[in-house]
């Protein structure tokens, strides 16, 4: 799960990334409302939800709301201000904005709204995803794997290795390439390596054969990988 924070406050903007990114969200985090623009504009990056702090430089979290939904994009956008006026709640909810929070706010709050969120977005996302004999579990956050017998063991993942098996069981038995798994599952800004992606895969890979659950992974040279469900004793 992907999410734009938008956020100037150098303090509030590391504490809510590094709670989301302990609950396994990806975070692109910027402060300016004229790059959360651009980020948004780009086409090579889906994101799952937006946070907006209302007032930014560059175009204001209002202003961002009203130009997303201009575009007709149903991104659900949680607002963040000092604002706790009626009018000021009604305006934002008017531009676009599908709640509101009020600062200060407790992260467990911020969490249960995302949640809440969510499961009214079109692409609501279920508390387990089971695909062959894995199932992520988003409410625990970890990973099991089934085998014949039925027979249950959870499987300790990263939360890079969450992500991208993530990735490869929503897209299951279909080619991905190096620059897509880049571009969806690490940071925009992030520092540019080469073989960041074949690195993580690897791990990923190990972790699934030392827990009985094959080669699932491929690799597919000059192409990218699948994750096959096809054969999963190879």
């Amino acid at each position: 799960m992907r999410v734009l924070l938008v956020e100037d406050e150098p303090d509030l903007g590391t504490a809510i990334k590094r709670t989301l990114t302990q609950q396994k969200y990806l975070i692109d985090w910027v402060v300016d409302g004229n790059d959360a623009w651009a980020y948004l504009e780009n086409s090579w990056t889906q994101y799952t939800l937006a946070i907006f702090d209302w007032m930014l430089p560059g175009i204001s979290g209002l202003e961002l709301c009203k130009q997303l939904r201009y575009h007709k994009n149903p991104l659900p956008v949680l607002m963040l201000t000092a604002k706790d006026s009626m009018e000021d709640k009604v305006a934002g909810l008017d531009a676009g904005a599908d709640d509101y929070l009020v600062k200060p706010f407790g992260m467990a709050e911020l969490l249960a709204r995302l949640r809440a969120l969510q499961r009214r977005s079109p692409q609501f996302q279920p508390q387990e995803l089971t695909v062959g004999n894995l199932t992520l579990d988003y409410g625990n956050n970890i990973v099991v794997s089934q085998n014949a017998g039925g027979n249950k063991q959870e499987i300790s993942l990263t939360n890079k290795e969450f992500q991208l098996l993530e990735y490869f069981m929503k897209h299951p038995n279909q080619i991905i390439t190096t620059e897509q798994l880049r571009n969806q599952l690490w940071e925009v800004n992030a520092e540019p390596i080469s073989n960041v992606v074949a690195a993580q895969i690897r791990l990923l890979r190990r972790k699934l054969v030392n827990n009985g659950c094959g080669n699932m992974i491929e690799t597919l040279h000059g192409m990218g990988y699948r994750l096959n469900l096809t054969d999963e004793s190879e």
